[in-house]
């Protein structure tokens, strides 16, 4: 599977410069680092929460568990994990697993970790599990315009 439409449309409308990093198949975030060869701080996961507002993307590294009090307490937002069934419905483009950290395409609003903004790099799944999306740190900036910032998580 290459590239969802939908997240390629997003990152050429925004003017984003990247590439995409094919790696053998994994089936999670830090397998995918090593297997990317990437450390796992610069890799991107995404976490879809849903609450009574509606459906949220958290973008921590891979290296990192969400901690959800603190959305809670910091965001005001009293969240818990979408089911598998949403988010087939919400990324029908994507593979089970391997959704883009980058939620605005999907028309998700988003809480990014801070600490993703102190990488000079970033990884994200493309779609599948057998690529990334890679840019600069400047241009993930760029493509989180929009986003809310903050410690969402912490170092497992």
């Amino acid at each position: 599977m290459s590239m969802p439409m939908t997240l390629r449309d997003f990152l050429q409308e925004r003017a984003i410069d990247y590439e995409v990093v094919a790696h053998p198949h994994t089936s999670g975030s830090m397998e995918t680092a090593e297997a990317a060869h990437v450390s796992g701080e610069r890799i991107a996961k995404a976490v879809v929460l849903s609450d009574e507002q509606g459906y949220l993307m958290a973008v921590l590294p891979a290296t990192h568990r969400l901690q959800l009090g603190w959305i809670h307490k910091d965001f005001n937002r009293n969240v818990g994990l979408a089911t598998e069934a949403e988010l087939k419905e919400l990324f029908r483009d994507c593979e089970m697993g391997a959704i883009p950290a980058c939620g605005t395409p999907y028309g998700l609003p988003m809480l990014v970790d801070d600490s993703l903004r102190q990488q000079p790099e970033v990884f994200f799944e493309a779609g599948d599990h057998e690529e990334l999306v890679h840019c600069s740190g400047s241009q993930y900036q760029k493509l989180m315009q929009g986003a809310e910032f903050g410690r969402i998580s912490r170092h497992v």
